[in-house]
């Protein structure tokens, strides 16, 4: 499989990521401080405990457990999560890349799919995004807890095994 920025010249792939890495690790950071006024009792993990609730009583739970501020931070945080989508996508794309170098065999084809899966995961973050602000503006109403999870669930694997790919990438020699 070929990977989706094989495009992009060798001399420009390294700056590229870590520009994007750098871009992943500041809006993470915002991400974070806002974390705060999200996590209750009902939310113990804040927006994760929101994304994974699954069920209309766990989503009604964590949405009466915030306050006004809370929701406008939570509403905030779905509409900037659509800066971070592509940014960590790319960011962690150009990562697979960088990992495949010249390796061939088992771990480059599967290291291509994966750079399409980080892609992928940014889709399926979009539909839980989605979903999520369904949630936050009508109330917890079946069915989109319910998307919400499953697209949270597909995003967080196709993420880590990514980056695990990635990670293992830089261990393994050619």
């Amino acid at each position: 499989m070929r990977h989706p920025l094989e495009f992009v010249p060798e001399n420009l792939r390294r700056p590229l990521f870590f520009t994007f890495l750098a871009m992943t690790i500041l809006i993470f950071g915002i991400f974070n401080q806002s974390e705060q006024y999200l996590k209750t009792s009902s939310a113990p993990n804040g927006v994760v405990s929101f994304e994974l609730a699954r069920e209309v009583e766990t989503s009604q739970a964590i949405l009466d457990s915030w306050n006004p501020h809370a929701r406008l931070v939570a509403a905030f945080g779905l509409g900037f999560d659509f800066l971070f989508m592509p940014v960590y996508a790319l960011a962690l794309s150009l990562g697979l890349l960088l990992a495949m170098g010249a390796k061939t065999g088992k771990y480059h084809s599967f290291a291509g799919w994966m750079g399409w899966g980080v892609f992928v995961a940014a889709l399926f973050d979009s539909v839980e995004n989605y979903a999520l602000w369904c949630v936050l503006t009508g109330g917890a109403l079946s069915p989109y807890p319910q998307i919400a999870a499953v697209c949270a669930v597909t995003k967080f694997t196709l993420l880590i095994v990514g980056l695990i790919t990635a990670l293992a990438g830089r261990l393994i020699k050619s």
